[in-house]
């Protein structure tokens, strides 16, 4: 069976909300994670649900079924044709008492994108360096000294980050590179975990009475979200349309290689709108990400 793939940058607009749903803890309304070590990131169906309604608004009902399968009444029918993996996390922003913020990695996560890169037939050619746990890595391009992220003083040490800057600015806005020259940051596993546990942004909600405009009793949450300028990837995978031999004819296809015209059915959602919205409260303007492909095939 034919298959080809590309990899989405989704670099944040706005705060995004993907949730879990309601929790005992302090924290209401928590964001996805992933379970074995605590970094953010969409589910897989999350962003399959938000690439399917950017679809549904701008391609034919048959298309769309055959690209991500028929609605949930008719699910036995056929597959769909495409593979959204997780969209995981590659860049936190980070409050900085030296700069603007600071784009923020690790080890851990920048071999993993490595890994998937490859999985996905990309080869990224860039080595994760090594950091101590006091220490953070600074693009060449800055200055080394004292570096505060958060509570957190680090000593900045510079580091050739050529590579890695190359391969993160192709899933970023075209003036990207100049920008990571200056706000790149690695620091090590063990404080990118506590960063990602700890330095996301938590938001006091209430509801308001429509009559008397005062707070309703008992209406008081705290939600959690990715803050805006949060870096992050998801894998597409595409393969030969499932829908049967009679149904094929309704769809104008052109040519056999049908594996290719469904992953450009996605990524071509983008090329005159690269915008997407992923996660809850649409309408107060959360949840709105640049896309943009790595490329490959």
């Amino acid at each position: 069976m034919t298959q080809v793939n590309t990899i989405l940058g989704l670099l944040a607009q706005t705060s995004i909300h993907a949730g879990t749903g309601s929790n005992t803890g302090v924290i209401d309304l928590p964001i996805q994670r992933e379970g074995h070590n605590g970094y953010p990131c969409i589910f897989g169906s999350s962003m399959k649900g938000a690439l399917r309604t950017r679809a549904e608004a701008e391609s034919s009902s048959e298309s769309v079924k055959a690209v991500f399968g028929p609605d949930t009444k008719n699910a036995s029918d056929h597959a769909g044709a495409i593979m959204v993996s997780d969209a995981r996390l590659l860049l936190l922003p980070i409050r900085s008492l030296t700069s603007q913020f600071k784009w923020v990695t690790c080890p851990a996560v920048l071999q993993r994108f490595q890994r998937d890169a490859e999985r996905f037939g990309m080869k990224l050619a860039f080595s994760a360096p090594e950091v101590a746990n006091t220490d953070a890595l600074v693009p060449q391009q800055t200055k080394e000294g004292a570096l505060f992220l958060e509570e957190y003083r680090f000593d900045a040490k510079t580091e050739n980050m050529d590579a890695i800057i190359a391969a993160v600015a192709k899933l970023m806005r075209d003036d990207a590179k100049a920008e990571l020259e200056k706000q790149l940051v690695i620091v090590s596993n063990d404080m990118f975990t506590h960063l990602c546990q700890h330095a996301t942004p938590v938001n006091a909600h209430i509801a308001i009475e429509s009559e008397t405009k005062t707070v309703k009793g008992g209406a008081l949450w705290y939600e959690e979200t990715l803050p805006p300028e949060t870096l992050l990837y998801v894998g597409i995978a595409a393969s030969n349309i499932r829908k049967p031999d009679p149904e094929k004819r309704k769809i104008a296809l052109p040519n056999d290689e049908s594996a290719n015209w469904v992953l450009d059915a996605v990524v071509g959602l983008f090329k005159e709108n690269p915008w997407l919205q992923i996660g809850g409260n649409e309408t107060v303007g959360m949840g709105w990400c640049a896309v943009k492909a790595l490329g490959g095939k």
